[in-house]
């Protein structure tokens, strides 16, 4: 509703000379101040990529297969330039004193270039997504009701570190029929530019929009303060990197988030681990160390050790110790193991993403799911035994979006599950949980099919 006039109703639209005198020395009217740049290239970004997203949602299946198909070879082709790009992120991250976890996370061995290529053909011949067919019924009355699947339209993806992100990213929006605008992280700047340009060649091969996948060149971190609020063009964003990053977006986004919180992962060894002893210590060392530096979100933080199967903790220890981890444990651990480090209330909540971990002994299973569900981070737990009935119990007790089973928490990765890559791995319950792959990167639409039908 309109404010209330406070103006009498005989008020024309003569101009108060009044107050025009006591302003007459100020000049001519000034223009409004123009828009912040960011502020522009934030509307630019954000215009062109919903142009984008309305253009993917006429394409079929097929365009975007082979949209993939071509990134794919794109990449592979561009490869001498991605890996100088990349040797050029590296040298200026040494020179700037990043940390070595880091370092690691931003590297490109050739194992790792040919897993981010594989990762886009694995995507290219997944089902498509989009226009399944959830739900459909059809009415007495001859109404026919449906629930389609559609994409969910502009995805704003922040993230750091890893560079062959950029690629999963761009792949898993393709196949989804989705919009990404791509904000990576400083330290891999050239890396993400030269796979971009891999991007753009795919995508003007196929005849896409160009803005389908768009990279923000900007490093100015207020830029991403001025996408966030663009609700009108951008659906969804998804943070990917440190707590401080996502908790900094979820703080300002005006549009819904998807989070990747802390993976503060764990492992019980139930009490019948005994009889599985060589499974256990295996489970254990590559749950920490899988992954150079322990620097991944999937990398095991806490070991918990039923009190009957204690007598295995010394073993996981030395394991783990040989293996360069610093241990730190409660008083029974320490009993058990005198070289770990006293852990204490901090430890419990903490994500590492180092070569650390705390050990403690809870008295049954019960006490494990307890402690799991009070200081885990919801993201993946495993469990070690050799009863399937506590398996049972641990599976349903344990609030978190992915549980092991006798098996390394490492598994807890989009291309492990035969997602073929993934845009994070969401420890929220709403939209999706786990590694997002293309098929948790739509929504639905109802479609109602009628004959003249009118409601009575």
């Amino acid at each position: 509703m309109p404010p209330t006039q406070t103006k009498p109703a005989t008020q024309t639209t003569e101009p108060d000379r009044s107050v025009l005198s006591l302003s007459k020395d100020a000049g001519p009217a000034q223009a409004p101040p123009p828009a912040h740049p960011l502020d522009q290239q934030a509307q630019h970004l954000g215009r062109s990529a919903r142009r984008a997203a309305l253009a993917m949602a006429s394409t079929t299946a097929d365009q975007r297969t082979r949209a993939l198909h071509s990134l794919a070879d794109a990449i592979r082709r561009r490869k001498p330039a991605i890996m100088q790009a990349n040797a050029q992120d590296i040298a200026t991250a040494q020179a700037t004193g990043l940390d070595a976890p880091l370092l690691e996370r931003l590297r490109l061995t050739d194992k790792r270039f040919e897993a981010m290529a594989a990762g886009v053909t694995s995507i290219a011949g997944q089902p498509d997504p989009v226009g399944t067919i959830r739900e459909s019924h059809r009415r007495d009355d001859g109404l026919l009701i449906e629930k389609r699947s559609v994409a969910i339209g502009v995805v704003l993806f922040v993230y750091e570190s890893r560079p062959n992100v950029t690629a999963d990213a761009a792949a898993l929006c393709i196949r989804s029929g989705n919009a990404v605008i791509l904000r990576g992280g400083k330290e891999a700047k050239a890396s993400n530019a030269a796979i971009a340009a891999a991007v753009a060649d795919a995508l003007a091969q196929t005849n896409l929009d160009p803005a389908v996948v768009q990279l923000v060149e900007s490093t100015d971190r207020a830029l991403i303060t001025h996408l966030l609020k663009l609700d009108r063009f951008i659906d969804v964003v998804i943070p990917r990197g440190g707590e401080g990053l996502i908790r900094a977006v979820a703080k300002d986004a005006s549009m819904p988030v998807l989070k990747h919180f802390t993976g503060n992962c764990h492992v019980y060894v139930d009490a019948s681990a005994l009889a599985i002893e060589k499974q256990v210590r295996e489970i254990c060392l590559n749950a920490k160390t899988g992954y150079p530096g322990g620097a991944v979100c999937n990398a095991a933080e806490k070991i918990l050790f039923h009190k009957n199967a204690a007598t295995l903790l010394p073993k996981v220890c030395a394991d783990l110790a040989a293996a360069g981890v610093e241990i730190r444990g409660d008083e029974a651990t320490r009993a058990l193991y005198s070289d770990a480090k006293p852990a204490t209330n901090e430890d419990w909540p903490l994500e590492y993403l180092s070569l650390t971990i705390a050990i403690k002994v809870v008295d049954s299973l019960d006490a494990a799911i307890d402690h799991i569900n009070e200081w885990g981070s919801h993201h993946t737990d495993a469990i070690l035994t050799a009863d399937t009935a506590a398996a049972d119990r641990f599976i349903a007790g344990v609030d978190s979006a992915s549980v092991m089973v006798n098996a390394s928490t490492r598994f807890a990765d989009g291309g492990e599950y035969g997602l073929g890559a993934e845009l994070g791995i969401s420890t929220d319950k709403l939209h999706a949980r786990g590694p997002m792959g293309a098929a948790d990167l739509t929504t639905y639409k109802w479609i109602v099919r009628g004959q003249g039908h009118i409601r009575r």
